[in-house]
């Protein structure tokens, strides 16, 4: 295969697969939060509605309790007609307003005695049978089935004893006659043109719906099956909608929580709305995002060919350069190139001379060692002519017979031979370091010997140095190399520090580790210079050797640790050496 195929089949499937999976991705999500977002709806619309309907069966039958027990309500001891008993029922008919069709005081044989409507009093008045029973704290309220009177009104009666307060046994019945369709019209208010709510009973009957449901109730739908009732549950359902709707319908029961003392009669309230108009705005989504995905795919075949073609070709003049750089083992002219390409092709001639340049640095590094070693040797071997012009001079000095000039000059070969020796032993202390003898030590009164071996210096200077104890300071370290690797931190930063710098030194750690961290406020080292500082013979001041630091790295190799440099928070360099705080056995 080409490069270019190759980088066309990549961006292809770079491209086309992310935004195919994001696509899908993000139809889903909302989807599903949209469909959540209807049940929901559906779910507390049904609440809703079987609160409301629980609180108006309820204040009707407080109204019936109460009224039962007023004293008017004892006129029906007399036994015949009575006014001021009908004037009362009149009265509350027409304070609710048209919530009651009909209110009725009958007697033990069902003689209207009493009644809103004068025409109907001395009449007959036939009951239903019981169709629920609400018990109230000390009464029992018969409820009969809802049905339509001869005039098409829907209604539901209400009837519960009126006890004697003079004797024993009831006086008669009150039946309150209530207009059903008023409940109903409160379902018509969560209902829309393509959502409708019902009420149902235990059995499935159906007790109100709302204005879009009337015409089934009217064309003889009376129930519904178990089926709606057994997923009573706060979460909207999809099934079918017969007998309520036509074809798929997403349905929402919830029971009648009941009001107050009243528990309800165990009605439950459904809310429907056709699945077609529910999730009518699903699929236009659905088709918003096949028409993104298409425009989406449309762009990135047309950009994937254009890339490909424009990176193939810097591409393919690249790797004929390095085939001619392979072939004739010396540079040659680069070929024009921009961007990444040109980026790539710049990277691998600075590659090439990098290369050379570190086989120099090598070869360098090598003469560098040679030297070293052979330093070392002669630094070794002179201590012992050394040694013999000291032991001669200090003769020749006892002798009685040298004149005091002579004298003066045995003095300079005695000093400057002690000099010497102290440079070659310098010397040879830098050039190998002993294994550490660790033992436990307070690295706090090691900082402290330091600082007050330098402190003098560091006051000629005008130089602060603050240290920061621990709190728990003690490692299995060798005293005296770590006292050599403070004391090469600390001169370092005192021979690079202006007059007024600052110089911090941390001891800390957790239970594991300790840590050691100089600081300062001077001119800090640059990024590029930290991973070469510890490497012999590199320095950063004149006149220094660049052995200090790579001594300090040994030692604390040796102790099993590691030393970084990075900037200080002072705004200098900071040099952080972290130890094992045992020793391995």
């Amino acid at each position: 295969m080409t490069i270019r195929s190759i980088l066309l089949s990549a961006f292809l499937a770079v491209g086309l697969l992310p935004a195919v999976v994001l696509t899908a991705l993000s139809f889903t999500r909302t989807q599903a939060a949209m469909r959540a977002e209807i049940e929901q709806s559906l779910s507390t619309q049904a609440a809703a509605a079987a609160s409301d309907l629980d609180k108006q069966v309820f204040e009707r039958l407080q109204n019936a309790v109460t009224w039962a027990h007023l004293e008017v309500m004892q006129d029906l001891h007399v036994g015949d007609i009575d006014k001021r008993l009908s004037a009362f029922l009149s009265e509350m008919k027409l304070r609710y307003g048209g919530v009651y069709v009909d209110l009725y005081a009958i007697d033990a044989q069902h003689r209207i005695v009493a009644s809103s409507r004068a025409a109907a009093i001395g009449g007959t008045l036939a009951l239903a049978p019981a169709w629920q029973l609400a018990e109230l704290p000390g009464d029992l309220v018969t409820v009969e089935a809802p049905r339509r009177l001869d005039d098409g009104t829907e209604v539901l009666t209400m009837r519960l004893p009126i006890v004697s307060q003079f004797t024993d046994g009831d006086l008669g019945q009150l039946v309150l006659v209530i207009d059903w369709a008023q409940a109903a019209h409160e379902l018509d208010a969560g209902a829309r043109e393509q959502r409708a709510v019902a009420v149902v009973d235990r059995d499935g009957r159906i007790v109100a719906v709302s204005q879009n449901l009337r015409a089934r109730v009217a064309a003889g739908v009376t129930r519904v099956g178990h089926d709606w009732l057994a997923a009573r549950r706060s979460v909207a359902t999809e099934r079918d909608g017969a007998p309520l709707g036509a074809g798929k319908v997403i349905v929402s029961a919830v029971a009648a929580p009941g009001h107050g003392p009243f528990g309800g009669f165990g009605w439950t309230t459904l809310v429907l709305e056709s699945s077609d108009a529910a999730l009518a705005p699903v699929r236009r989504m659905a088709l918003s995002f096949l028409g993104l995905l298409a425009f989406a795919a449309a762009g990135i075949v047309v950009l994937a060919f254009a890339v490909s073609g424009r990176i193939a070709r810097p591409i393919v003049a690249l790797t004929d350069y390095v085939r001619s750089f392979m072939r004739k083992q010396q540079p040659v002219q680069p070929p024009p190139a921009s961007g990444e390409v040109g980026e790539l092709t710049r990277a691998f001639t600075q590659m090439v001379d990098d290369l050379d340049a570190s086989r120099q640095t090598l070869v360098r590094a090598s003469q560098l060692a040679a030297i070293g070693e052979f330093a070392a040797m002669m630094a070794h071997e002179i201590r012992t002519p050394l040694g013999i012009l000291r032991s001669s001079a200090q003769m020749l000095e006892r002798d009685a017979g040298v004149s005091g000039e002579s004298r003066e000059l045995i003095g300079f070969i005695d000093t400057e031979t002690q000099r010497l020796n102290r440079l070659v032993t310098n010397l040879l202390d830098r050039a190998r370091v002993r294994e550490p003898q660790r033992s436990p030590e307070n690295l706090d009164a090691l900082v402290s010997r330091c600082l007050a071996m330098l402190g003098a210096q560091a006051a000629r200077q005008g130089v602060t140095i603050e240290q920061v104890p621990a709190l728990d300071p003690v490692a299995d370290v060798d005293a005296e190399q770590m006292t050599q690797v403070l004391l090469n931190l600390l001169l370092n930063a005192l021979h690079i520090l202006p007059h007024g710098g600052r110089i911090r030194v941390t001891v800390g750690g957790d239970a594991d580790t300790a840590t050691i961290e100089v600081a300062d406020n001077g001119p800090g080292i640059a990024a590029a210079d930290r991973q070469r500082l510890f490497e012999p013979f590199v320095y950063r001041r004149e006149g220094g050797l660049g052995l200090g630091l790579a001594i300090v790295k040994q030692i604390v190799n040796a102790h099993g640790g590691e030393i970084v440099v990075d900037a200080a928070d002072l705004g200098g360099a900071s040099f952080r050496i972290r130890l094992p705080r045992r020793a391995a056995p």
